[in-house]
């Protein structure tokens, strides 16, 4: 059972740590709204501060309040992701590294709502005039532990 924890942590902090170093990177290499063109048409290194949520949701909502609301919901969704992981049956590995990996990013970004008010976001990809929100390792971290959680759920093959 020890070892499962173990595991937890070595991923939570291993997330967190590869994000950090690369928001340290973007934000020591770049101007704030720079941007490095690494495949023409396709992605970009941009670096840009996400005040808002996902998408930049909330990002015209007073600074106290949305800082504190995604202060705490941040908190929440730790707890919630620690409780769920101690009740997970032994034998789900996929399961295990899923809820460390959405530990982990958002960890991450809860350092940097902490440190500045607001996210770092630097990876930016598009397709001609299609963008997509630019976002970050963290955020990677989330949709994909959040994707294989809800593949558990719908259908219980992992």
């Amino acid at each position: 059972m020890r070892r499962k924890y173990t595991v937890f942590l070595l991923i939570g902090a291993g997330i967190v740590l590869i994000d950090q170093v690369t928001k340290g990177l973007i934000t020591q290499r770049f101007l704030l709204y720079e941007s490095l063109e690494i495949i023409p048409g396709f992605f970009n290194l941009t670096y840009i501060r996400n005040t808002g949520g996902a998408f930049g949701m909330l990002a015209g909502e007073a600074s106290r309040l949305r800082t504190g609301l995604f202060l705490a919901v941040s908190c929440v969704a730790l707890v919630i992701i620690c409780y769920l992981y101690m009740r997970i049956p032994r034998g789900k590995p996929w399961l295990d590294a899923g809820l460390a990996l959405t530990f982990g990013g958002a960890v991450g970004n809860l350092i940097d709502r902490l440190r500045f008010g607001e996210v770092v976001d630097f990876l930016d990809f598009y397709i001609g005039t299609l963008h997509w929100p630019a976002f970050n390792v963290a955020d990677s971290s989330i949709s994909i532990g959040f994707g294989i959680f809800c593949f558990y759920l719908l259908f219980k093959k992992i």
